[in-house]
């Protein structure tokens, strides 16, 4: 210990005479400690380009040096450099030229020393100034160093509570989920009965039901066949009823025949349409005859000619018809109504003598209804047979309130019945069974979804020493002149307008961002909205 005391004073006493030694070297004026070893000797080098000159020639007034550096305490020089040495404030250069120029540069006044002008020395108050500064800084760096160091241990505190927390979890976590099956074959095994039971009172309801079903579609069956019957009736009256009316036009002298020359009068007849219907054309409508009587014309060249035949006075009888007739009903009638419009038929099924004379100044609106098919249904009702109007103007309102009246019946039919009590029980038993299943696998997935979390939050990179930890979950704003910018930290970055509006996501969470040397200096947010015909925003 005696020989450690002894090697530590001479270790002292040898450094104090080394700081002696240089502090002792004899400096020009305006040379600074660390350049002081070139000013010692007899000769002094120019620093430039290595010139030798005398020593008296330093600071004589007269630049021997390129550089200057013979001068450092003179303005002979415009390039030299004189150093301030301002104690106990901070040593600075200044350019020797500005050496006695009346303005005092260095704080201790030591370049004005003609005497020309005397200079305060502020040094000892920028020395308290700066001091002061450093200090306040030193506490800022203190109280920063304390608030990380508590960062440090936040963070390491709660990783580790976090480790915890996922080992009692994924424990946890293998209970519930046996709990869960067994609650599952629970379940699964009250379902089987309740399911059979279900089943079978549904099976035995709808045996039931139609049963009780097929007298009545036996009946609606019946009811629109025969509805369908007298449609295909009425349109070959129609039908029939449209040729007689076009027989009859084109039957010029009324002697029950239709010949070629009569057809020869109706332009329509023109095949190639030269301006007349030639005897050949004629005849091909004809079937190749001459003439043609009702019969025949009915059969055989009515459904020939009545897509072009044009009756005469057509147009104007199609508009009186479309503003004087109702429109049919596309539905078939109650069987009621059936029965009444069949006992409204002309016994013979014929047609009534004034229809082919008033006929005449509607056929072409009848012809169009024959011809297209999906306007089949408007001759549904004979609206043209008077003694039919009074049958078929039925209350609609009553209509109404019947159909409802029936579909509520209809509806309270066709409800199934209750379960039997004994199903009943089945149905309780296995609702327990599954609402202690849901239970458990809620507390499963509650589990699992905590279990995830915990994996994400250990997974981030929160510092060397988790000092960064602090910040997560934590959200700072700052303000511009336009955007309010939200930044919160390992989550994500977004900007707002200040006047309101919808926020833009400027980023999620992607990684540190800092050069090699100090990683955890900068973080990058990723994957931000879109821009306009552009790449995704970022940030960092």
């Amino acid at each position: 210990m005696r020989q450690f005391n002894l090697q530590f004073h001479v270790c002292v006493a040898l450094f104090l005479f080394c700081a002696n030694k240089v502090h002792g070297i004899a400096r020009p004026r305006g040379v600074s400690l660390e350049k002081a070893p070139f000013y010692d000797g007899t000769e002094f080098r120019c620093f430039s380009n290595g010139k030798t000159i005398p020593m008296e020639h330093v600071n004589d007034d007269y630049c021997d040096c390129e550089d200057g550096s013979d001068e450092p305490g003179t303005s002979a020089c415009s390039n030299g450099l004189f150093y301030c040495e301002n104690k106990p404030y901070k040593g600075t250069y200044i350019m020797s030229s500005r050496v006695n120029d009346g303005i005092c540069d260095c704080c201790d006044g030591s370049d004005e020393y003609d005497g020309t002008i005397v200079c305060e020395n502020t040094c000892e108050k920028l020395f308290a100034e700066i001091r002061a500064q450093q200090e306040a800084f030193r506490k800022k760096q203190e109280e920063g160093y304390k608030v990380k160091l508590e960062y440090i241990q936040q963070g390491h505190r709660i990783k580790e509570e976090k480790r915890a927390r996922l080992s009692e979890l994924t424990k946890n976590k293998a209970m519930l989920v046996e709990e869960r099956d067994k609650l599952r074959a629970t379940k699964e095994e009250k379902e089987v009965p309740e399911k059979e039971a279900k089943d079978k009172h549904e099976e035995a309801w709808k045996a039931t039901k139609e049963e009780k079903e097929v007298p009545e579609k036996e009946a609606k069956d019946k009811h629109e066949e025969a509805w369908k019957a007298l449609k295909e009736e009425r349109k070959k009256e129609k039908d029939a009823e449209a040729a007689a009316i076009a027989f009859s036009q084109l039957d010029a002298n009324q002697d029950n025949v239709v010949d070629f020359p009569e057809i020869m009068k109706y332009s329509e007849f023109d095949i190639d349409s030269d301006g007349t219907v030639s005897e050949e054309e004629a005849k091909e409508y004809l079937e190749d005859n001459e003439q043609t009587d009702l019969a025949t014309f009915t059969e055989k060249i009515w459904p020939n000619i009545k897509e072009i035949y044009k009756p005469k006075g057509s147009e104007e009888a199609a508009d009186t018809q479309q503003e004087g007739e109702a429109q049919p009903s596309e539905e078939p009638p109650s069987p009621d109504a059936s029965s009444e419009s069949a006992d409204a038929t002309p016994p013979d099924g014929g047609i009534h003598p004034d229809q082919v004379t008033e006929g005449r100044d509607k056929f072409d609106d009848e012809d169009d209804d024959d011809d297209d098919d999906d306007n089949e249904d408007e001759d549904d009702y004979p609206e043209d047979d008077e003694d039919l109007d009074g049958k078929y103007d039925i209350d609609e309102e009553s209509r109404r309130d019947q159909g409802k009246k029936n579909k509520a019946e209809e509806t309270d039919e066709e409800k199934m019945p209750e379960y039997s009590e004994e199903t009943k029980q089945l149905i309780q038993a296995a609702d327990e069974a599954r609402k202690l299943f849901d239970e458990a696998d809620r507390n499963v997935r509650d589990v699992e979804g905590e279990i995830s979390g915990i994996e994400k939050y250990l997974e981030l990179d929160f510092g060397p020493q988790e000092e960064f930890s602090a910040l997560k979950g934590e959200c700072f704003e700052f303000t511009d002149r336009e955007y309010t910018y939200r930044f919160c930290p390992f989550d994500k970055t977004s900007q707002k307008p200040k006047g309101g509006g919808i926020e833009t996501n400027l980023g999620s969470w992607g990684h540190w961002y800092g050069p090699e040397e100090d990683k955890y200096d900068a973080q990058k947010y990723e994957n931000g909205q879109g821009c306009w015909n552009g790449p995704n925003r970022s940030c960092h």
